[in-house]
């Protein structure tokens, strides 16, 4: 006789409790909560990009996972489009701009989106707006710490303990 009791599995609405580490293939560390607190988030609820939660589909507690995640699954690939000329008077004069910085910018809506300076002419600053990881393979590391059942579990609702 076997049982019938499946362990819990992520799937949409599950909320999760994980460690990650976010690299480059060259092992450059983009991101990690393993030195500091692990990361809680609802599946679904946009706290990570698509394609990063759709490797912890199926995964349980106590899981761990080491993935290689190519750019279009991941943080896309650079646009043209996000590469900006802007006027160099667009910039606070106190801050001494330097290639590669990353500064925060306002968009019209009020939203924070980060900018990285790529080049600094007389009159003009080239500004690129894209991911920094766009472009980019990225080795997704993670280790499920606690998963509790979404609001509904393939389509049904979770059993209720008797």
């Amino acid at each position: 006789m076997t049982a019938d009791i499946e362990a819990l599995t992520i799937g949409p609405g599950s909320e999760v409790l994980m460690h990650f580490t976010l690299s480059l293939a060259d092992g450059t560390v983009a991101d990690s909560t393993v030195e500091g607190e692990p990361l809680r988030f609802v599946m679904g609820d946009g706290s990570l990009i698509e394609g990063l939660e759709l490797v912890l589909y199926g995964l349980k507690q106590g899981d761990r996972q080491c993935l290689s995640i190519e750019p279009r699954d991941a943080f896309g690939f650079p646009d043209a489009d996000n590469i900006h000329t802007m006027p160099r008077s667009e910039f606070p004069e106190d801050i001494q701009l330097e290639v590669g910085q990353i500064i925060a910018f306002s968009t019209p809506s009020g939203e924070e989106v980060p900018g990285a300076i790529k080049k600094i002419k007389d009159e003009e600053v080239v500004v690129d707006f894209n991911h920094p990881l766009a472009g980019h393979e990225i080795i997704f590391d993670v280790e499920i710490l606690e998963l509790k059942p979404g609001l509904s579990i393939n389509g049904q609702e979770p059993a209720e303990d008797s």
